[in-house]
């Protein structure tokens, strides 16, 4: 049995905690589910604490990692019908089949610095820290430059197509605009 003050001290720190989670998890429901996992954690964590001074900013960060870790789970979603369905695990429409091929013409037309970067990951599916030793950049430089040629990209399809994409913003439906030349040839 817990000593009084033991059991005040656990109420004490659910109380504080509740509205940190509360703010982060979008269903009411979960918030109970959440706290109850990061007690667990605590729990299990403590004796590995080695200053109990950090115990408040420790919690914090457990209780983070415990949200975060919440939304990574990948829960069945419910159909119209109130169905459950497994999460869709194909590799998308046929309508981003048929881009695909535009792909390479596109990324050689990007300036230098982004094309090497792009085709490294993106065509050659080189892992971060490797295209970053490739390309004599920091990993966080070379995911930047990633995302800015993506960026790049992204607007060169935009002028040359009209994409409708599905609420994962994955492509459902192209179609060429008109009087463009798309540089991909007949693909597009």
């Amino acid at each position: 049995m817990l000593e009084k003050e033991a059991c005040e001290s656990v109420v004490t720190l659910r109380e504080q905690l509740r509205p940190f989670v509360e703010r982060r998890v979008r269903v009411a429901a979960d918030v109970d589910d959440v706290l109850q996992d990061i007690f667990l954690r605590v729990h299990r964590g403590l004796p590995n604490l080695r200053d109990a001074e950090r115990f408040g900013p420790w919690i914090y960060r457990v209780a983070r990692n415990a949200i975060t870790d919440r939304y990574r789970v990948q829960r069945p979603q419910a159909t119209p019908t109130g169905e459950e369905t497994a999460p869709d695990d194909d590799d998308g429409p046929e309508a981003a089949e048929g881009l695909a091929a535009c792909i390479a013409p596109f990324v050689a037309r990007l300036p230098s610095p982004y094309r090497e970067a792009v085709a490294l990951l993106d065509i050659e599916g080189v892992s971060h820290k490797a295209a970053a030793r490739m390309l004599g950049l920091s990993v966080p430089g070379a995911k930047s430059r990633v995302q800015r040629g993506r960026a790049k990209l992204r607007d060169m399809f935009a002028e040359c197509c009209r994409l409708e994409f599905d609420a994962r913003r994955r492509v459902v439906e192209y179609q060429c605009r008109p009087g463009k030349d798309s540089g991909c040839g007949d693909a597009c």
